[in-house]
């Protein structure tokens, strides 16, 4: 393998910047020299044994050289990272900011793969946009009416500033539902599916794993059999999406690298599917995407460090 690429992670404290820091400490092809967090600049990284975190801003940070930028922050926070990055910098964004923005290629790589080799802005999905659109595509040319998709994650979804979705105290032995309409995750798949869809995010009191279940109404009858085939062909060759036939749990999601699907049901007239989905929305919904992303703009194996 050629000279490692040098790498730096902003919002580095997050869940989701810990990580990506866990997996690209182990990359043979990566080097991370930069680890950004305020709250904790000049402490020890401990997935780089010798690194610490630094606090630069984003003038310092394209100052540094880096080969590659991944941006683990809030949405709306990086842009003042995408304005100062140099051209040939290829940046990773995990937030939603450029999901719906033409001149970023959209990083899910299992349905964009050939965009992703050589791109140097991309776009990570969304933890629930990616398996919502993993459930959904080998269903979509049939599709007769608006699919309908309910989805319950573990609190980290929420990310680390205090609210009510990421309270313990508010969560314990409760189910929160929230944006009920238009949440962005829900835009985000219908834009890239080219098809409506409705989604009800609710959280409970897990940190982490997602599931969702989806009722998709097709134009034509299909059996069960053929329904549960149909995923099978669509993702024989992916080694991150695993295909069951029992329903998927939450806790199938929760630390797994990929995704599961399964639970495949079809109703009496054979219009109407459902099929459940489970993934970790820290890792295949965010940082394990975001280096299967990095590897293929490189032209890295798209797995190293993942699997």
């Amino acid at each position: 393998m050629s000279e490692a690429k040098s790498v730096g992670v902003v919002g580095a404290r997050g869940y989701t910047g810990s990580e990506l820091l866990k997996l690209l400490g182990g990359h043979p092809g990566l080097s991370v020299e930069y680890a950004g967090s305020r709250e904790k600049a000049g402490r020890p990284v401990p997935e780089i044994d010798r690194l610490t975190f630094g606090d630069l801003d984003a003038e310092g940070v394209a100052q540094l050289g880096l080969d590659a930028v991944f941006l683990a922050l809030p949405d709306g926070v990086g842009r003042p990272f995408t304005s100062a990055l140099p051209a040939d910098t290829v940046i990773v964004d995990i937030s939603s900011d450029h999901r719906f923005d033409d001149s970023w290629i959209y990083g899910l790589p299992e349905l964009n793969r050939a965009k992703i080799a050589g791109a140097r802005r991309v776009a990570n999905p969304g933890c629930y946009a990616t398996v919502m659109q993993l459930v959904l595509a080998p269903f979509v040319d049939d599709l007769d009416g608006v699919p309908a998709v309910f989805g319950v994650s573990g609190y980290s979804g929420a990310g680390t500033t205090p609210s009510t979705k990421n309270d313990p105290a508010r969560l314990a032995d409760n189910l929160l539902p929230y944006k009920l309409v238009g949440h962005n995750h829900e835009r985000e798949a219908t834009r890239h599916l080219g098809h409506p869809v409705r989604f009800m995010p609710h959280v409970h009191q897990a940190f982490r794993g997602l599931l969702i279940t989806s009722h998709i109404p097709l134009s034509t009858p299909i059996t069960r059999a053929d329904a549960l085939q149909r995923l099978v062909d669509a993702y024989a060759d992916e080694p991150l999406i695993d295909i069951h036939e029992r329903i998927p749990e939450l806790r199938d999601g929760a630390g797994r690298l990929g995704i599961v699907l399964g639970g495949v049901e079809v109703s009496e007239d054979g219009r109407n599917v459902v099929v459940v989905g489970a993934e970790d929305n820290l890792l295949k919904g965010a940082a394990v995407q975001a280096v299967q992303n990095l590897n293929l703009a490189y032209g890295l194996p798209e797995f190293a460090a993942i699997l």
